[in-house]
């Protein structure tokens, strides 16, 4: 609305072109081109233009495309109704980040009328100029004024009674003008239009912007006798242009610059400091769980906060401090001239403390919390991409260790930003070749160490190589809901698959754990997802056990964990709490969510043998677990001093390398026919 808006109050017509087509035209345009139809037949407004002038707005159209610049040009154009306008068109962009073009077109038809009437009569010519609002010259070869009309003396200080030229042209002009004008005056005189922008200033007016057009008189014989300048007052066009430059660099929400403002000035700070090679800090900003925000409060709220904060920030650095809001709740800040690097960090404090400060909307308080993330030039980067990206590692780093608080960059951040990069990669690859290939790791009872089921582990082929997994990881990829959810889908179809095919064989087919991630229950309909899965496959639940981990229940939206998990269970799916002892409030889990299994995670197994505390801890869970009415498993069994522990200790179902790895699908099909035992190894 606002662009339109700007649109509207031009003068002449207007219109916003992307590849040649007009996409925001203001009423002029549309009342010429066709009315009411919006765009319409103006969609390519070159096919308007007159045939004998079409290969000179061609040629100025590509010039300006190529070059990004090109001086006005007059052409005649045909109206709705067929009739010729002659129209003078430029052409201009509003800022060097925007895709658009900009195409004015003021009709010129009544100058060009005069001009001609100007060449037959010189008595009709004083009439007529002088009713112009233009200011028209007539200016001999060498300089001196002719003849000028009662604008042109109002807007250069020229009696308006004046008749007795003769004073030099260029001298009447600001000296700041002169140069522009020698040069145009210069062109004309050798018989080519020209053409050249003026300011001028008298005092006590405000600034009057001229766009002048010098045209060489010519006789019968081909000869310039004079000199025609037409200089037009372009000043409400010239303050309509900069409210457009303004409104695309300007966030209208929060009055900051914007994105596009902040990269061009991101560019040409770093390019100052690498002159001075001194010191530019950068600050990327990012409002904690702000979609909370919207979503209880709502959108008024959010705008209200992200208002409130851009000012509190404003005020708090130093003038002339560059801060913007890059877009949604995320800001920049550019620190320059830092006298050192911890000056940095000092000012991010100071800004981190403002989170601390209550934000009131409508009587309620809006709780908000900040993750800062920094980088330094030149220590971190040395141009605007990569310290925009180091900015973004610290602030992704924080995010996701918990949020809150000031990040610096580091190389170390940059490794592990690179590492988590090329395991979405790698899961990306995985979903779209398909090739996740389960393998089952068997879980024992280790009183005789026959197998009592499976867990599922997630492994890929790799070209001939065959699968792997065992010793990669995809942790990264978990925490990105798409990712986690397509990764799952195709584990727990090729899960299901398996077992189908071991009923469809006829063997004993053994409960089968699945894991769960985290972000796969930010869908409100998984269960469902998975019981329709069940069926679909002819799986009964009672052959699978679903792993979740603890952070699964102390994540936002714990409730709708727990009515997946209730309708799961109710389906007759086991519930299984992997790592058991890792996490937070463990015993509040056990009262809270339909738990079946606990799984002691292989950091405690790992460490029992040697540590008397940990053993303590290994020895309670295995009394709290029979008075529970929950099974025990034991992960990572490694060592025949390790099973004797957890024997002692009340466990019965332990899995690990002491007896098996994770085997494929054929592999446990075949120790399914019969069921055999696993003997240690």
């Amino acid at each position: 609305m606002q662009l339109q808006a700007v649109l509207d109050a031009l003068p002449q017509m207007a219109a916003m072109v992307h590849d040649g087509v007009p996409v925001q035209a203001n009423t002029l345009w549309r009342h010429f081109f066709g009315g009411d139809a919006m765009l319409g037949s103006s969609r390519d407004w070159l096919a308007r233009v007159h045939g004998d002038d079409r290969c000179v707005a061609l040629a100025a159209w590509t010039a300006f495309l190529a070059n990004g610049h090109v001086p006005a040009f007059e052409c005649r154009l045909q109206d709705d109704l067929g009739a010729d306008h002659w129209v003078e068109v430029r052409l201009g962009s509003p800022g060097t980040d925007v895709p658009l073009r900009v195409v004015t077109m003021t009709d010129v038809s009544a100058r060009r009328r005069l001009r001609q009437s100007l060449e037959q009569s010189i008595h009709v010519q004083d009439r007529m100029l002088d009713a112009s609002v233009d200011c028209i010259k007539m200016i001999n070869l060498d300089g001196s004024l002719r003849h000028m009309n009662r604008s042109g003396c109002v807007a250069l200080g020229v009696p308006v009674d004046e008749r007795d030229f003769g004073m030099q042209w260029l001298e009447l002009l600001p000296p700041e003008t002169r140069a522009k004008g020698r040069r145009a005056l210069a062109q004309a005189v050798n018989g080519e239009a020209a053409r050249f922008a003026g300011k001028s200033v008298i005092e006590g007016q405000p600034a009057q912007y001229w766009d002048n057009i010098l045209t060489p008189m010519i006789n019968a014989d081909q000869e310039v006798t004079g000199i025609l300048c037409v200089s037009r007052d372009v000043t409400r066009q010239q303050e309509a242009e900069q409210r457009l430059r303004i409104a695309c660099e300007v966030d209208e929400l929060t009055g900051l610059p914007n994105r596009r403002s902040f990269n061009r000035r991101l560019r040409n700070t770093l390019q100052k400091h690498r002159e001075r090679e001194s010191l530019l800090g950068l600050m990327i900003i990012d409002l904690d769980h702000f979609k909370h925000v919207n979503d209880t409060l709502g959108h008024p709220a959010g705008d209200h906060l992200l208002r409130v904060l851009a000012k509190r920030v404003s005020a708090l650095m130093p003038e002339g401090t560059l801060v913007t809001r890059l877009g949604g709740d995320e800001f920049a800040i550019l620190l320059e001239d830092m006298p050192n690097e911890e000056a940095l960090a000092r000012e991010a404090e100071r800004i981190s403390q403002l989170a601390d400060c209550t934000v009131s909307y409508a009587g309620q308080v809006i709780n908000t919390g900040m993750s800062i993330g920094c980088a330094q030039f030149p220590r971190d980067a040395r141009d605007p991409a990569g310290l925009l990206k180091a900015a973004d590692t610290a602030l992704n780093d924080l995010k996701a260790n918990g949020r809150g608080g000031v990040r610096q960059y580091s190389r170390r951040l940059m490794a592990i930003a690179e590492l988590a990069a090329s395991q979405r990669l790698m899961a990306r690859q995985l979903v779209r070749d398909g090739g996740v290939v389960p393998h089952y790791q068997p879980k024992v009872n280790l009183h005789d160490g026959s197998v009592v089921g499976y867990e599922a582990l997630l492994r890929w082929q790799r070209g001939h190589d065959g699968p792997v997994g065992e010793d990669c990881h995809l942790d990264e990829a978990f925490r990105d809901y798409e990712l986690a959810s397509r990764l799952a889908e195709l584990m727990h179809m090729q899960v299901l698959a398996d077992i189908s095919a071991w009923q469809r064989q006829g063997l004993q087919v053994l409960p089968v754990a699945i894991n769960a991630a985290p972000v796969e229950f930010l869908r409100d309909d998984f269960a469902e997802n998975l019981i329709d899965k069940l069926h679909r496959f002819d799986v009964d639940p009672a052959l699978v056990e679903l792993e979740i981990t603890e952070q699964v229940l102390t994540d936002r939206g714990s409730a709708f964990v727990a009515r997946a998990l209730g309708l799961l269970k109710a389906a007759g799916v086991r519930i299984a709490l992997d790592d058991f002892g890792t996490g937070h409030s463990s015993l509040a889990h056990l009262r809270d969510f339909p738990i079946d299994v606990l799984k002691i995670d292989r950091s405690f197994v790992a460490r029992m043998v040697g540590e008397p505390s940990i053993r303590a801890i290994v020895e309670a869970v295995g009394k709290l677990g029979p008075s529970l009415q929950l099974e025990l498993v034991a992960e990572g069994v490694e060592n025949p001093c390790q099973r004797e522990i957890l024997l002692d200790a009340g466990y019965r179902v332990g899995q690990g390398f002491l007896y098996d790895r994770a085997v494929g699908a054929a592999q446990v099909a075949a120790r399914l026919q019969p069921q055999r035992r696993v003997h240690l190894a």
